[in-house]
């Protein structure tokens, strides 16, 4: 029975292909707007013959495959030409939805590409969902499930250092390493069923129950090893939410532009020039930051300025970093200790602007109100100094304890992130369950729970409304 269960549980879950599963598609796959060129993407058993239907050129039917192709597009009722094309040809299986694909390249802008995609539409061509084209890689076995979802964590990548962690999950290494273990507990588990079901040894209990902890002991900490990547791979995927904060006056919306490299807030030396939260993302040393400029806090009986002030204490507390900017060159005010105090059980950068002026702050205060291990990083933005010296601190905060992003496998996913944790819990219960001399066939299905767990995270087990959400957030034509 148990074998059984076994030979269920690596076939993995079956899903029903509906009708319209595999039916042709097409969609844009280029940015809406003017171009130099755009591109009207299809993919299905018929893309060749519903593009014939509406190319004029050499009959692409017989044309060999991966070749591009010259010709027009026509309007097979009008007779109306609508554009002059290149239309390339690439047959299944070696593309990457696995069945054939039609690349149409048209002059760029929004007239002509709608033109030539309602066309393909009303000759029998269906419009492609979300995502759909990377959802039929994935289930052609093209890519599993990780490299799908690192499609899209490479087109959202804001920096250099993101993009490469993408392009490795996207060239398999998280889903071979996950595969490993996965292999690595079906055999342990095919080895307890053997000890099991042909005992050679009186003490084969013992014996399997020895073999069991071993292996959840080894998984665990691969499991820990990668969760030890999570806090560092999702700043690079989703960017690490940092608020600028202090009083008004104090050098925030000049910070934020030298980091922007552009005036983007605007900059006086009238107190409360900014009444509302600014927020721009920014590539700081490979650390994607969405950068919130905050409006100074400080009590106010101005109406708009009050609410820029509440908006800004929202952004504190939403913040995964605090960057609490102060005036060297005044002596520390109720505001700010105020503010010391409201970000003391953050994450903060406490930084001395206007080191360019003499300096009248009580630094023997300061570094009373701040943490045993707090530093104080004194800077000038008028001049330009200490910026370099905040951007590697920035870095270094968040990959210090992580080697090279570019040859480490990192979790990125918020996903997989869930998943790695429930896979360690699992296996907190085979090792609880051997403890406490539970039956070698309960703890077994503890062992089968995380195998399953780290299956999601590959594909290899999954429900279908797992990849209907997954896909939803792809854009069309991708």
């Amino acid at each position: 029975m148990a074998l059984f269960l076994l030979s269920l549980f690596k076939g993995g879950l079956k899903r029903v292909e509906t009708a319209t599963e595999f039916d042709t598609i097409a969609a844009i796959s280029t940015p809406p707007g003017e171009g130099a060129i755009s591109i009207v993407r299809l993919s299905g058993e018929e893309a060749i013959q519903d593009t014939q239907k509406v190319f004029s050129g050499k009959n692409l039917l017989h044309v060999a495959s991966h070749t591009i192709n010259y010709g027009h597009i026509i309007d097979p009722q009008t007779h109306q030409e609508i554009d002059e094309v290149m239309v390339s040809v690439m047959r299944a299986p070696k593309t990457f939805t696995r069945e054939d694909v039609v690349e149409i390249n048209c002059h760029g802008g929004i007239v002509a590409t709608n033109r030539i995609l309602q066309l393909l539409l009303s000759n029998g061509t269906r419009l492609a969902e979300p995502g759909e084209f990377t959802k039929r890689a994935f289930l052609h076995g093209r890519i599993d499930l990780s490299q799908a979802e690192a499609v899209m964590d490479l087109i959202r990548a804001k920096t250099d250092r993101s993009m490469q962690v993408a392009l490795k999950q996207l060239d398999g290494n998280l889903a071979h390493l996950i595969k490993n273990l996965r292999q690595d507990i079906l055999s342990v588990l095919a080895q307890v069923e053997v000890n099991i079901d042909y005992p050679e040894y009186d003490d084969v209990e013992e014996m399997t129950t020895r073999l069991l902890k071993e292996k959840a002991l080894e998984v665990k900490q691969r499991i820990q090893q990668l969760l030890e990547t999570a806090k560092q791979g999702k700043v690079l995927r989703e960017g690490l939410a940092t608020a600028i904060v202090g009083r008004p006056n104090v050098g925030k919306s000049s910070l934020l532009n030298h980091l922007l490299h552009e005036d983007k807030a605007i900059v006086t030396d009238v107190a409360g020039t900014t009444r509302d939260v600014i927020e721009e993302y920014v590539n700081v040393r490979g650390v994607p930051l969405k950068l919130v400029d905050t409006a100074g806090i400080r009590e106010t009986a101005d109406k708009v300025e009050k609410i820029g002030v509440e908006r800004s204490k929202k952004a504190i507390d939403q913040a995964d970093l605090v960057m609490l900017v102060l005036n060297s060159s005044e002596p520390l005010t109720t505001e700010d200790r105020q503010l010391l105090a409201l970000t003391a059980k953050k994450k903060r950068l406490v930084l001395l602007n206007k080191g360019d002026l003499e300096q009248k702050i009580d630094l023997e205060e300061l570094r009373k109100l701040l943490g045993s291990n707090e530093e104080l990083l004194t800077m000038s933005v008028l001049k330009n100094k200490g910026l370099a010296e905040l951007e590697t601190k920035i870095s270094k905060l968040f990959f210090g304890g992580i080697e090279n992003s570019q040859t480490t496998v990192m979790v990125t996913n918020t996903r997989h992130i869930a998943l790695l944790k429930r896979a360690e819990k699992a296996l907190d219960a085979v090792l609880k369950g051997i403890e406490d001399n539970m039956p070698v066939d309960l703890v077994q299905i503890d062992m089968t729970s995380c195998w399953d767990l780290l299956g999601e995270i590959t594909g290899d087990s999954y429900q279908d409304e797992l990849l209907n959400q997954l896909f939803s957030q792809f854009c069309l034509g991708k």
